[in-house]
């Protein structure tokens, strides 16, 4: 997004308050993308809820923040980027603080929806604020605070998110936004009102918002009941699946005839954005399922705790921070879909050092894939973004950002729902293959009871213990087998990369990668 308004940029305290204040509005945004990640058995358990159930906590914020991305053109040039940017942090305080004292799962769902929706507009209005306030010369400056808080809050949030859920009461990670946000708004308001954006009456898309709202919504809702409800054995699946296929299929009709359509789908004929996007989905949605599913399994089936699991991806998201800003200068020099592939490459090497993993595997054991991702983590998204973007006409950028942004966020929700169903899938088979094979007739299986009853367990002892390891094993099983299937996405996604012809220069800008 271009900076907003050609006033003078700041200067001394006032310049560093502000970019602290609106690094802070970023950071705090990307972090409840995934603070919650670790603390989701936690959750389900204090509001009476499965792990299963407590993963729409993720999906529904993820869901209502891609969903509400192309929103926010219409909103900056309807109010001015101060005022909307303003505006949002303080509803997404308001949202935080609902979902602090949500009193069920239910009700967190709905605070997270509504926390996720007015969220939309503070990625892009930190961003756009950040390059206006800082003389030109030093923009580089500003994009890297920016760019960097972006990187930073992942890290933070799991290890955050399960230093709280041990020691403290899991609302807390939703209620510490409160401080931050009201202090951002305080900040942002004082030293930007008066250097508001021009404001004019603009059409909005009503229409295609609203069929966009549904058949996501329908979607998402799909892929996170179906697995409850026997899918389409349900008829509410069936129900819910109609309304996705039927209202993804008017949005697509009316946003191609549409004047001025919230979501600009002929920028999709540019063959690079077409398939720099299905790249970046790609390696997102699989990314965003294995940083879910990860957490869920060190602490349900490894005995780590909340704080451990997140502590599990601390090390890679350094090495991603310190990657990051290394690699623009890498794209200054090598061909981009080299650069890629290298982030892809690195992610294929992550999954499949962890499809080896052990239930008595060490910290490291678990931790040194992931120092891997974040070789890819700090090199994917701006390669990925580099090329999707080229050639596309510098007014068009925004919106071109808006379909990656909405595109990569909503991937990521669906993934994280479809990977929690196939991990519970994989688990079931693999169980039933092992119970076929420890059979109280089976000799292995008598020397193991035989052993057991030597350490003083009685007979139903005994097989609850065995039946514990069965189950422990099946769900390992399970998660490797979703980790060989990552590898290989990542490989496929190399082929969608060169299938792209070779940039012809570096991107316009950076686009958001919470």
């Amino acid at each position: 997004m271009s900076a907003p308004g050609q006033q003078a940029p700041l200067s001394g305290a006032q310049l560093a308050v502000t970019s602290v204040a609106l690094a802070l509005g970023t950071f705090m945004q990307v972090l409840d993308t995934t603070i919650a990640n670790v603390s989701l058995p936690t959750i389900a358990g204090n509001l009476g809820a499965s792990t299963n159930q407590g993963t729409w906590v993720i999906t529904s914020f993820a869901v209502a923040n891609g969903v509400a991305v192309p929103l926010t053109g219409w909103l900056m040039g309807r109010f001015g980027v101060v005022r909307t940017f303003v505006t949002s942090v303080l509803l997404f305080t308001l949202a935080s603080l609902l979902c602090g004292i949500a009193w069920s799962l239910e009700a967190l769902i709905v605070f997270r929806i509504l926390q996720g929706a007015v969220s939309g507009p503070m990625i892009p209005g930190s961003q756009a604020l950040l390059i206006s306030i800082f003389p030109p010369q030093k923009r580089a400056t500003a994009l890297g605070i920016w760019s960097i808080t972006t990187l930073v809050a992942p890290i933070i949030g799991p290890v955050l998110g399960g230093f709280i859920s041990d020691n403290y009461h899991w609302s807390w990670i939703f209620l510490i936004n409160i401080p931050v946000g009201l202090g951002t708004a305080f900040l942002c308001w004082v030293n930007l009102s008066t250097r508001e954006t021009p404001t004019r009456k603009l059409p909005i898309d009503s229409m295609g918002l609203a069929l966009l709202v549904i058949w996501v919504g329908a979607l998402q809702i799909m892929l996170d009941l179906g697995k409850d409800a026997d899918w389409f054995e349900s008829g509410e699946i069936i129900i819910l699946t109609i309304i996705a296929v039927i209202g993804a299929a008017a949005w697509i009709i009316w946003e191609i005839t549409e004047k001025h359509p919230i979501v600009d789908l002929s920028l999709l004929k540019h063959g690079n954005f077409l398939l720099g996007t299905l790249a970046l989905c790609l390696g997102y949605a699989v990314f965003f399922a294995n940083i879910l599913l990860l957490p869920l399994w060190l602490q349900t089936n490894v005995g780590y705790n909340a704080t451990w699991a997140g502590l599990v991806a601390a090390p890679g998201g350094f090495i991603a921070v310190l990657i990051t800003p290394l690699t623009a200068k890498m794209l200054a020099k090598f061909d981009a879909r080299w650069v890629a592939s290298v982030s892809f490459v690195a992610f294929a090497a992550s999954y499949f050092m962890r499809a080896g993993y052990t239930n008595d595997a060490s910290f490291w054991d678990f931790a040194i894939p992931l120092l891997v991702n974040g070789i890819a983590t700090g090199t994917f998204f701006v390669s990925t973004i580099t090329l999707s973007l080229d050639g596309i006409p510098p007014e068009r950028i925004p919106s071109a950002s808006g379909i990656a942004n909405f595109s990569r966020i909503t991937a990521g929700s669906f993934a994280a729902s479809i990977a929690t169903t196939m991990w519970d899938q994989r688990e079931a088979l693999h169980q039933n293959r092992l119970a076929d094979a420890t059979s109280v007739f089976n000799i292995n299986t008598q020397m193991a009871l035989d052993r057991l009853h030597g350490f003083g367990f009685t007979d139903l002892q005994a097989v609850a213990a065995l039946t514990r390891s069965l189950l422990t094993q099946a769900y390992l099983l399970a998660v490797t087998d979703l980790f060989w299937i990552s590898g290989w996405l990542s490989i496929v996604a190399i082929g969608l990369v060169w299938m792209a012809r070779r940039n012809r220069g570096p991107a316009s800008g950076p686009v958001a990668a919470d």
